[in-house]
C-alpha cells in the first residue's frame, strides 16, 4: 500500500488534532480496514447485483404481465364478473320480427307479444307499436279484466318529406331529420277525457268493464306502444281506473352513456310512482354508443324487449346483435345486460311481469279465466250491465 508524505492535506488536518506519530498510526490502521472493507466488497458485489437483477425482473413481470402471474381461470372469473354482474344472467330465448298489420279502424301495428310466434308471456298478453294518422284509429271500444298502458312515441322522418318539398341537394339542411311529436286523444263512457302527447303515459285499469276511444289528435303519423296487462282471477272485476303521467313527471334517471325513463318499477336507484295491479317493471331505455347495461330483475318474473331503434346485443356478450322492431323474449335470470357496440343510439322498452299462472281465456278485448266469463262478458256488454251500464247511451264526439 502507498504512503502519503507528511505534507498532504489529510495528515497536516490530523496534525493539528494530535501529534504527527499517533495520527499516522490511526491512518494506517484506517487504511488497512478500508483495504480489507474493499477486498470483502469486491467479493459481495458480484452477488448483490444478481439479487437485485432478480428482484427488478420479477417486479417488471408483476407490472408488465400480469396474466403471467394470476392464474388463467381467476383471471376469466374476475373478467366475467367485472362484465355481467348477475349470478344467473338472462339470455335471448326467443327473438321475433313485430311485421306491420292493419288493425282498428286503419290503423297499422306491429304486434310482437299477442301474435302467432309468442301468444302471450304471463302476464303480458299483447304489445302493439301502432302508427296511426287521421282519420284512422281506435273508435269507441269496450275492455274488460286486464289493463293497457299507452305510452306516445315522437316520429323521426325528414324534413324535406315532411314538407313536401323536392331537393335534389344531398346535403341541404332539409334532409336533417326532426322529431315530430305525436298526441292521441282519449274519451270513456263515464265521462273521462284526455289527451296524452309524446313521453306521456296512461296506464288504465280496465277492471269490470270500460268502452272507450283512442284517437290521433294531431296531423301526420302518431306513434306508440300499447301493453296489455292480465290481472289476477281476484281482480278481474275491480272498479275501473286510470294513471296519466304526463312526461315531465316519469321518473328518470342516467348513468355512464344510459339513459332511462322508468313508467314502472325500477332503474339505478330511482323508482316510479304508478301503482301496478300486477306487479310488472317497464321501462324505456337509451344507450349512447359504447355503453352498457346491467339492469337488474327480479327473479321468477317473465320479461321481453322490444327494440324501438338502433342495434344492441342482449343477453351475453357473443350474441348476434338485434335491431329496431325485434321483440327479444328473455329466459330465467336475476338481470339483463346489453351492449351498444354500434355507432348509434339503442332505444328499447324493456318488460318484466310476476305471471300469475291462472287460465287465460281471450276473446277480443275480453280477457277472463274460463270460456263461461267471457260468454259472461259478451253479454254484459251487449244488455248493459255489471259494468257496462253507460255502454249502450255512449258514443265518443
Amino acid at each position: 500500500m502507498p504512503r502519503h508524505s507528511a505534507a498532504s492535506p489529510i495528515y497536516t488536518a490530523l496534525a493539528r488534532l494530535a501529534n504527527f506519530n499517533s495520527g499516522r498510526r490511526v491512518l494506517l490502521a484506517s487504511r488497512k480496514t478500508s483495504s480489507s472493507s474493499a477486498r470483502s466488497s469486491a467479493k459481495t458485489r458480484p452477488f448483490l447485483c444478481l439479487a437485485l437483477f432478480r428482484i427488478l425482473v420479477v417486479v417488471t413481470a408483476v407490472f408488465l404481465f400480469p396474466p403471467a402471474i394470476m392464474s388463467s381461470s381467476s383471471s376469466s372469473s374476475s373478467a366475467a364478473a367485472a362484465s355481467v354482474p348477475f349470478q344467473s344472467p338472462r339470455k335471448v330465448v326467443k327473438k321475433v320480427l313485430s311485421l306491420s298489420q292493419s288493425e282498428g279502424q286503419g290503423a297499422t301495428v306491429r304486434r310482437s307479444i299477442g301474435g302467432h310466434e309468442v301468444r302471450n308471456l304471463d302476464p303480458f298478453l299483447l304489445l302493439d307499436e301502432f302508427s296511426v294518422s287521421k282519420p284512422a284509429g281506435f273508435p269507441d271500444h269496450p275492455h274488460r279484466g286486464f289493463e293497457t298502458v299507452t305510452y306516445m312515441l315522437d316520429v323521426r322522418i325528414p324534413a324535406c318529406s315532411a314538407s313536401s318539398i323536392s331537393c335534389s341537394v344531398p346535403f341541404c339542411l332539409h334532409h336533417v331529420d326532426i322529431a315530430r311529436k305525436g298526441v292521441f286523444t282519449h274519451q270513456d263512457f263515464s265521462g273521462h277525457t284526455g289527451t296524452i302527447r309524446t313521453g306521456d303515459v296512461q296506464w288504465m285499469t280496465a277492471g269490470r268493464g270500460i268502452v272507450h276511444s283512442e284517437m290521433p289528435a294531431a296531423d301526420g303519423v302518431q306513434k306508440g306502444l300499447q301493453l296489455w296487462i292480465n290481472l289476477a282471477s281476484k281482480d278481474k272485476m275491480i272498479e275501473p281506473r286510470y294513471q296519466e303521467l304526463e312526461s315531465k313527471d316519469i321518473s328518470q334517471a342516467e348513468k355512464d352513456g344510459v339513459a332511462v325513463r322508468i313508467i314502472a318499477g325500477e332503474a339505478f336507484g330511482v323508482r316510479s310512482p304508478v301503482y301496478t295491479q300486477t306487479p310488472t317493471m317497464y321501462m324505456d331505455f337509451t344507450m349512447q354508443p359504447g355503453s352498457q347495461l346491467h339492469q337488474p330483475i327480479p327473479e321468477g318474473w317473465n320479461s321481453f324487449v322490444y327494440i324501438i331503434e338502433g342495434e344492441g346485443v342482449f343477453g351475453k356478450e357473443g350474441a348476434a346483435p338485434a335491431s329496431a322492431h325485434h321483440c327479444l323474449v328473455l329466459g330465467a335470470g336475476d338481470g339483463l345486460s346489453v351492449w351498444n357496440r354500434s355507432g348509434a343510439p339503442l332505444r328499447f322498452a324493456l318488460a318484466a311481469g310476476q305471471p300469475l299462472n291462472e287460465p287465460v281465456v281471450q276473446q277480443g278485448p275480453f280477457v277472463m279465466n274460463s270460456r263461461a266469463q267471457i260468454q259472461q262478458a259478451m253479454e254484459d256488454y251487449y244488455y248493459g250491465r255489471n259494468g257496462f251500464e253507460k255502454a249502450s247511451q255512449w258514443s265518443s264526439a
